[in-house]
């Protein structure tokens, strides 16, 4: 995701400098981070409420 973020900022800044309006652009943006923000939330709700782990895990990764 975060790459995303980063890919549509750089876009933004070059509509920017080519004086195109990024009002769209930027409000996707935004809408976009909301959105990440909510989810970040969601599972760090679902983390606590299950007890797993909170970090230190890699998806498939051994459990020793």
């Amino acid at each position: 995701m975060s790459v995303q973020v980063g890919r549509q900022r750089r876009e933004i800044l070059q509509l920017h400098r080519a004086s195109i309006s990024t009002a769209s652009a930027e409000l996707l943006l935004t809408r976009m981070l909301a959105k990440i923000e909510g989810l970040c939330a969601e599972r760090d709700r679902l983390r606590k409420v299950q007890g797993g782990p909170t970090k230190g895990r890699v998806l498939g990764g051994r459990s020793w």
